[in-house]
């Protein structure tokens, strides 16, 4: 159960960080900015996959939390600019 509250957290700042990079989007909540951090983490753990696999039994990526930076930005550029 504290696996699932320290990801909201690290989604929190995650999505915190994305907002400070992207114009616009100084209006979400506590709550929202976690869900962004949250989906921008599987976004980013994506992308790096794509670019080279994690050692055997590494339980994150290295480029873990910069990537999940990357991809919270990614998200919510796309939810400033798409949605309705």
């Amino acid at each position: 159960m504290l696996h699932y509250l320290w990801m909201f957290v690290v989604g929190i700042v995650v999505g915190e960080i994305a907002r400070f990079f992207v114009p616009g989007a100084g209006h979400m909540g506590l709550v929202v900015t976690g869900v962004l951090g949250l989906v921008g983490s599987f976004v980013g753990g994506f992308i790096a996959r794509l670019f080279s696999k994690p050692a055997p039994g590494a339980p994150i990526h290295p480029a873990g939390i910069l990537l999940s930076i990357v991809g919270a930005v990614l998200v919510l550029w796309v939810w400033t600019h798409f949605a309705v």
